[in-house]
């Protein structure tokens, strides 16, 4: 199957009389765009054509035109830059949430070029949520790291990480630009044993869209995970807001 799901949106059914239904408008928009992506007319990071030229092609109304625009940015074919228009996007890598593989290893393998800032590190009191999954009392000083993290000069994910400095005293003394997952193997001899990992879609939340130059309620997907060492302890705990075109969940079992 192509990545879009190709044309097959616009029809499938027949109706009495061996007649096929009419497409709505905008989906046959929306396939002569996913057409041109899928045959590579239109290549990852191409800007689409205006708004005002695909109504001036196109005829139909301004309406239409975004109908097609959204469904094609819902599928992860295209997305928006801020005051700039619509893109095609980039192929998405792949991702196994159930690896602890620092986020700079694991793109940098697929051939793409990642990039990290920091955007504050602080050391907070634990709330009561948070001081149970860490286990410890209500109050206690976490560390907490928020960043943004970019594909190939794109902005992907914000994140927010918690540690518990008792684990990685001094932590904020290193450079956080790079991979946090080495830092800590590296510097602190942590490993992890298990992850926890829960995923839902959502729609990025103000401060995350801002974060990523999107506009609020941009599709996105959430993934929480808490990584354990051998003794039980939570090595970190990490709350990532990814754009839901940039990312390929794959998880590779051994069963049986």
């Amino acid at each position: 199957m192509t990545r879009g799901g190709a044309s097959a949106r616009s029809g499938g059914m027949t109706l009495p009389g061996g007649q096929r239904p009419v497409a709505p408008q905008y989906l046959t928009l929306r396939d002569r765009i996913a057409e041109g992506i899928e045959t590579g007319k239109m290549a990852p990071g191409a800007r689409l054509p205006s708004e005002r030229q695909l109504q001036t092609d196109s005829g139909a109304a301004r309406g239409t035109i975004r109908e097609a625009l959204f469904q094609l940015e819902a599928e992860g074919l295209i997305y928006r830059r801020d005051r700039s228009g619509w893109y095609v996007s980039p192929p998405p890598i792949t991702y196994d949430p159930t690896r602890w593989a620092g986020f700079m290893s694991y793109v940098a393998e697929q051939g793409r070029s990642p990039a990290t800032v920091t955007l504050s590190k602080d050391e907070v009191p634990a709330a009561p949520a948070v001081a149970d999954i860490f286990r410890v009392a209500p109050g206690t000083r976490l560390y907490v790291i928020s960043r943004r993290r970019s594909i190939d000069a794109r902005p992907v994910l914000v994140e927010r990480i918690i540690v518990d400095p008792k684990l990685a005293p001094g932590l904020f003394e290193h450079s956080l630009e790079g991979s946090l997952t080495q830092v800590l193997t590296e510097r602190y001899k942590l490993s992890v044993a298990r992850n926890r990992v829960s995923m839902r879609p959502c729609a990025l939340v103000k401060n995350a869209a801002d974060q990523l130059g999107v506009k609020t309620g941009t599709p996105g997907l959430e993934v929480v995970r808490t990584s354990f060492d051998a003794a039980g302890r939570v090595v970190e705990y990490d709350w990532e807001y990814w754009r839901h075109d940039a990312i390929r969940i794959h998880v590779d079992l051994n069963v049986g």
